[in-house]
């Protein structure tokens, strides 16, 4: 068996725990959700799909729903009940529902925390309730250090995913979190609005020219979620070691890559609640924080979890956490290594084609 085989085979083996189960994916009909229907689909008993955004959930259906067992189901994750009657029967949930726009969670606030914490708090009731065996919840580098309410609402969804291990009791319902960096190519992130603006021959919309961020594509993002699902053993939060990059680099490479012509920049400022940089593991966790080949893996915080040395002995091939992770320290990618990126990866193509989501 060649090394492409055993890599197919391994990727298999990892996801056998949704394979003919039932999933539950809240926010499916965002950008992580919708990636995670297509992997889950061909794999799973049955994925059950709930967004409040009725048109974008039909949306969906119409693209997957002959690809699997598929259920639309229309519903708010601040609606307790409406959650448990999601849940039953359901082995696996992937909770990515969110308000994850930094701008707009500055100006309402008290809607961020009915949605990233109350919401999240009956995510974690109904799953207790349902006897749910792995819920996976999806975090941001924002939640370290965070100086905006989005970010601040992620830092303490990990801390209550991180509870519900200690509040389960005998159910066997497993709780962890991972955390994502800039999600490239995104709806609301700087590619499709660069693309957007180089297409009509726009100004840039550069904050700060020294602004710094960590990447990673959505099939990253999707393969970080189900990688932690078939990995977990209960609160940990995992992290994918992405490359950091300056934005103002991301912005020239993908204009020489979608128009090869010279283009106007209008710097803006810092928006409110807005960092220069982004980091993926705080001070206070480099100590508690496992090194592993491709993910770092942040363990609970000593007295807020029994089985805290368990977990570190599940992962007995990490290591000692050796760097800072901050994208203002780290090596950024230079402008030829992001062209490369932004090709291999086909970043560019849903904004680039005709029909394409141009912002």
């Amino acid at each position: 068996m060649n090394a492409d085989a055993d890599q197919d085979t391994e990727k298999d083996m990892d996801l056998a725990y949704v394979q003919n189960r039932t999933v539950l994916v809240t926010g499916a009909a965002g950008t992580i959700g919708s990636a995670l229907v297509e992997r889950l689909l061909p794999l799973a008993k049955a994925v059950r799909c709930l967004d409040h955004a009725e048109t974008e959930l039909f949306f969906l259906h119409q693209r997957f729903g002959g690809k699997g067992s598929m259920s639309p189901q229309l519903g708010d994750i601040r609606d307790l009940d409406r959650l448990r009657f999601a849940m039953q029967g359901a082995d696996v949930v992937f909770h990515t529902a969110a308000l994850k726009h930094v701008g707009i969670g500055e100006y309402n606030p008290f809607e961020v925390v009915r949605t990233n914490l109350e919401g999240l708090n009956n995510v974690i009731r109904s799953a207790l309730d349902a006897d749910v065996e792995r819920v996976v919840f999806t975090s941001s580098d924002k939640a370290v250090n965070p100086t905006n309410v989005m970010g601040a609402s992620k830092m303490m969804g990990e801390r209550l995913i991180i509870a519900a291990n200690e509040i389960k009791g005998l159910r066997r319902t497993r709780f962890a979190a991972v955390r994502f960096g800039n999600v490239i190519g995104s709806r609301g992130s700087v590619v499709p609005i660069f693309a957007g603006q180089l297409l009509r021959k726009e100004p840039i919309t550069i904050t700060d020219a020294s602004m710094t961020r960590y990447v990673m594509t959505i099939a990253e993002a999707g393969e970080l979620v189900l990688e932690a699902g078939a990995r977990m053993k209960g609160g940990e939060v995992f992290v994918t070691k992405m490359r950091a990059l300056k934005i103002i680099d991301l912005a020239e490479a993908m204009a020489e890559m979608i128009t090869g012509a010279k283009y106007d920049v209008a710097h803006t400022g810092l928006r409110p609640g807005e960092k220069l940089y982004e980091e993926l593991i705080s001070a206070d966790e480099v100590h508690r924080t496992i090194d592993l080949p491709r993910h770092l893996v942040v363990l609970p915080g000593e007295g807020s979890a029994v089985e805290a040395e368990h977990l570190r002995a599940a992962h007995p091939e990490g290591k000692k956490v050796e760097k800072e992770w901050v994208s203002s320290r780290d090596t950024l990618m230079s402008k030829p290594d992001i062209v490369k990126y932004l090709t291999a990866h086909k970043v560019l193509e849903p904004f680039t084609t005709p029909g394409g989501n141009v912002q």
